[in-house]
């Protein structure tokens, strides 16, 4: 059953990517279906809760472009048998407790320093900067006429200690970090 709601989270997600269902909803709202469904393709080793009961965490750093779309899309949801929970935070201490944390347009000046400050955590880092992926983040979100697009930090990710699905890499551009970064 779980492998069920699985694939048609991935078939949603799938079905945005091709832009007939973006049309009709907000970018933001797009993007955080898109946070939800990370969620249910990448795995976390255990040492990236607190307890074994602890929530799944998505962050969102600094100002949040999602307004209510964010909470909407986790609203009742869990993760592996966690309670999902969304969560602004404003500094790389609350960020590191996240599971997925999405970095915004508004923390432009700060994205490696953030990136940095969350080196030795099991943070999945997303992001919509330009060359977020080639900067250390592990996914970036792009809005190209009207579909959002993935690219991928794979090496990024297993620093990290997290496993990414190859049902979400085959969607996906796989980058490395830049020379270095």
């Amino acid at each position: 059953m779980a492998l069920l709601r699985r694939l048609g989270v991935l078939i949603v997600g799938l079905m945005l990517l091709a832009g007939d269902a973006s049309a009709a909803l907000s970018e933001h709202r797009v993007k955080a279906v898109f946070l939800f469904n990370f969620s249910k393709f990448v795995e976390w080793p255990p040492s990236a809760f607190a307890a074994a009961d602890a929530p799944f965490v998505i962050g969102v750093f600094g100002r949040d472009p999602f307004g209510s779309d964010l909470d909407d899309v986790a609203r009742g949801e869990t993760v592996n048998g966690r309670p999902l929970l969304v969560r602004r935070v404003q500094t790389a201490q609350d960020a590191a407790a996240c599971q997925i944390l999405f970095i915004p347009q508004s923390e432009r000046a700060s994205l490696d320093d953030i990136l940095a400050a969350l080196a030795r955590s099991n943070t999945l880092t997303v992001s919509d900067l330009d060359g977020a992926a080639q900067r250390g983040a592990m996914i970036r979100l792009i809005t190209d006429h009207d579909k959002v697009r993935l690219r991928i930090n794979v090496e990024s990710a297993r620093a990290a200690g997290l496993t990414i699905s190859s049902k979400l890499l085959r969607s996906a551009e796989i980058v490395a970090a830049a020379d270095g970064a």
